[in-house]
């Protein structure tokens, strides 16, 4: 079986990586206004679009595992403060971290701050758990 080369592999990602982006553009899940009508409950299509790709993702883990048992990982002690401080991120600036690297594909400059923020959080997060915490990151490293 012949693999495929790292700039081949990279080009296929970035292609659909391309798709996904103007995806979730044409959504609306790149704009704030439509992002904060989801999170006010006053228009709820995008909650059922988001709803829809978590039920799709998982059928097609389902499909893939055709009755293989898929392994469970141990519960993490970051996940409900990391799941509330990413959650209250998104409300707050309408985007998660793929989303704001579809804004600034947009054009919209406030996606530089909302970028800037998910890397001084993930520079704080880093020095927070090496002086605190010490939980085991798994493949997070």
């Amino acid at each position: 079986m012949k693999t495929r080369s790292t700039l081949e592999q990279h080009f296929i990602y970035g292609l659909f990586g391309l798709v996904l982006g103007f995806a979730l553009s044409r959504i609306g899940f790149a704009s704030y206004s439509q992002v904060h009508r989801m999170f006010v409950f006053s228009d709820l299509r995008l909650l059922y679009t988001f709803a829809g790709a978590v039920g799709l993702t998982m059928a097609g883990f389902m499909a893939f595992a055709r009755g293989h048992r898929i392994p469970t990982k141990p519960f993490h002690p970051g996940t409900i403060p990391g799941s509330i401080l990413f959650g209250a991120g998104w409300a707050l600036t309408g985007s998660c971290p793929a989303i704001a690297i579809v804004q600034i594909g947009e054009g919209q400059l406030a996606a530089a701050f909302t970028l800037l923020g998910i890397l001084f959080g993930v520079w704080a997060y880093r020095q927070v758990h090496a002086q605190i915490f010490h939980w085991d990151t798994g493949s997070c490293e």
